[in-house]
């Protein structure tokens, strides 16, 4: 399917480099710039479809611009439709040979002996490959035109950098504010209240002089201690500085209430940065799987290639993650601050796929 997509984008591509042709001379005449930005969009457009170039938004194109982009892909949509009719003549030649040699006659006074259909074949497959070469490199000659001409400029690149920064900071504080308030909502509501009890408890317990006062005081400022190791756990596991990324997942697997099997590795250790928002990215997706999607059995894989570490998160359970939700949005702009991507695949009934994709840095 591939291949003939592409064969259909060169094809279209010369009659476009035609009527490229023909719209630069009309403009030249009428002096008027609208049809040839119009049709530089609608070609790249094409690019993007059928040859697989970058699907560029085609706001803002420089008339100066379109024009030369139109004037130096006209020899290159010519070049692709000749390599089309080579290819097309040499196809109907082989096709009309051979059928005149399964019929018996002769071929171009040749007959059908072994020597002569082996010379041809050799000679067809070599024409076939150059042809197919020279298809491969218009098609990229079409791509390398589209992102001269038509891609964005330095300045333009630079604006929309600036942009995606100033959004991703934004995001990142707000990430950093809805954490902040949540820890402050686990020590009020949970380790706050503990420890108010036990100050109740000890308060009796001294007046009545209670040892099992005494020892209900103590099990609660037990719990309330362990609350404080969960609450500094979540805020940031000291095993991450300790052991690395695949063994702090390591023992969060080994805390989940669900099955968590653990697979992969990375080749070497990333940034602290990417480390720990790669970490956080699983474990908030444990804590989804956990707690809303009722699975009963979750996949965790680590990948690194050269420059991308690559984690995913896949469970059995009902489905349904809203990547809008305060979580999975917190993270999803957390990941974007270092240039990453979070992918969320959940469809009502499951499974829901994860992925985050980091930089190494």
């Amino acid at each position: 399917m591939r291949p003939v997509r592409a064969a259909v984008g060169i094809a279209l591509g010369t009659v476009s480099a035609c009527a490229g042709l023909a719209v630069l001379a009309a403009g030249a005449l009428a002096r008027s710039t609208g049809p040839v930005v119009r049709l530089a969009a609608l070609d790249q457009r094409r690019v993007a479809v059928l040859l697989g170039g970058a699907d560029a938004s085609s706001d803002g194109i420089e008339p100066r611009r379109a024009a030369a982009y139109l004037w130096c892909r006209i020899p290159v949509g010519l070049l692709g439709g000749g390599a089309l009719f080579l290819l097309a003549a040499g196809a109907w030649t082989a096709a009309s040979g051979l059928s005149r040699w399964l019929a018996g006659r002769d071929a171009d006074g040749m007959a059908p002996t072994w020597p002569v259909a082996g010379y041809l074949l050799a000679v067809g497959l070599l024409l076939l490959f150059l042809d197919l070469a020279g298809l491969a490199a218009v098609a990229e000659l079409e791509r390398r035109l589209v992102h001269r001409f038509l891609g964005p400029d330095e300045l333009a690149r630079m604006r929309r950098r600036i942009d995606e920064l100033a959004a991703t900071r934004s995001g990142i504080v707000e990430a950093v504010d809805a954490e902040r308030r949540r820890i402050e909502r686990d020590l009020h509501d949970g380790l706050q209240q503990r420890l108010i009890v036990v100050a109740m408890l000890l308060g009796r317990a001294r007046r009545k002089n209670s040892e099992e006062l005494y020892r209900q005081a103590q099990t609660e400022a037990e719990q309330a201690l362990e609350e404080l190791r969960q609450v500094a756990w979540r805020v940031y596991p000291a095993s991450l500085d300790q052991l690395g990324l695949r063994e702090a997942l390591a023992v969060d697997a080994e805390r989940s209430p669900i099955p968590v099997h653990l697979g992969g590795d990375l080749t070497r250790r990333p940034s602290p940065a990417v480390e720990t928002a790669a970490y956080f990215a699983v474990r908030e997706a444990l804590t989804n799987s956990a707690k809303h999607a009722g699975a009963t059995r979750i996949e965790v894989a680590i990948d690194q290639d050269t420059d991308v570490v690559r984690v995913s998160v896949r469970d059995d359970g009902r489905g349904g993650a809203d990547p809008a939700g305060p979580g999975l949005a917190g993270l999803a702009r957390r990941i974007a601050a270092l240039d990453g991507r979070l992918t969320v695949d959940s469809p009502p009934g499951g499974p829901t796929h994860v992925i985050a994709e980091l930089p190494c840095g």
